[in-house]
């Protein structure tokens, strides 16, 4: 029990990096019904969009005061990415089969981490991504890095953010009614490309948040990175329900705290050594999932039209 506050900080920790990356699944779900499978390298481009910044600025440069434009950095170019992706290779096949953009998804995937890997400098190996400097916070029993703590206020505050602009702006409401019925909403005069578009992008900003709080807690990033991560986020996505934003934020702390208690406290389990450790975590997180769908097939929190974004 005296490890129990680390472990639970420990998965909210990783589980805010998957509800981060989540929301931009479930919006665009949302919205066009596609389950965009190149999420995972849009986060990824974005921490090398916000390593670029580092390495640019001058020598001697304050990583507290480096954070801010190494997040507008990633921002810049996950948004990028996601909106040229959506523009050239999703929004032709709006009207062809589901099993159409879904390969596209996939296929811009591999294109995305292959580009990555062939023109950015030394991206062969993982490159070192800047830490803050000085020794882990303590923070009601638990022990946190201080890179930790970037997520911790970040996701929140994203959240907070994207709620309030997805119920109090007219360009929320507009996401909201082109989830519920996109040719009434067209009808109404809302410009439905235009928030397809919105949302792509939002969901890459998150996203790009994300790789800086990923890049911040391990010390690298690499073209490997958004395989994995875009993978959890997207079970986190299906978790709490996918097209729910709250769904997805939910879905990751879960998912994250799961593996954190599966790595600390399955092997302890007589019986049960073999299947625990941190190579198990992912078996573990994958069997919540699935239970969770047998259970419950709606995710956590369910498909809420009105909170559709």
């Amino acid at each position: 029990m005296n490890e129990l506050p680390q472990q639970l900080a420990n998965g909210l920790i990783l589980g805010a990096m998957y509800g981060l990356i989540a929301i931009g699944y479930t919006m665009v779900y949302g919205i066009v019904q596609l389950i965009n499978f190149a999420h995972g390298e849009i986060f990824m481009v974005g921490g090398f969009g916000a390593l670029t910044v580092w390495l640019v600025l001058p020598s001697g440069f304050g990583l507290a005061a480096a954070v801010p434009l190494m997040i507008v950095g990633g921002v810049l170019v996950s948004v990028a990415v996601a909106t040229a992706a959506e523009r050239f290779a999703y929004r032709p096949l709006r009207t062809a089969p589901r099993l159409a953009p879904l390969i596209t998804a996939i296929g811009l995937s591999i294109v995305l981490q292959q580009a990555v890997w062939m023109w950015y400098p030394d991206a062969k190996k993982d490159r070192p991504f800047p830490q803050f400097e000085g020794g882990p916070v303590d923070i009601l029993g638990a022990s946190v890095q201080r890179g930790d703590l970037f997520v911790l206020i970040a996701a929140p505050l994203c959240m907070l953010a994207l709620g309030f602009f997805v119920t109090k702006t007219r360009a929320g409401r507009g996401m909201q009614a082109t989830a519920q019925d996109p040719d009434t909403a067209k009808l109404m005069g809302i410009n439905t490309d235009r928030i397809i578009v919105m949302a792509f992008a939002i969901g890459a900003a998150f996203a790009a948040i994300a790789a800086v709080a990923y890049g911040l807690k391990n010390g690298q990033v690499g073209f490997r990175m958004g395989f994995l991560m875009g993978l959890k986020a997207f079970t986190a996505a299906v978790l709490g329900g996918i097209g729910n934003i709250y769904g997805a934020m939910l879905g990751g702390v879960v998912l994250g705290v799961t593996e954190s208690l599966a790595i600390g406290y399955i092997g302890e389990i007589p019986g049960m050594d073999l299947f625990g450790g941190g190579a198990w975590k992912d078996v573990w997180a994958f069997t919540l999932l699935i239970l969770v769908l047998l259970i419950r097939p709606q995710g956590l929190l369910g498909e809420r039209v009105a909170d559709r974004a």
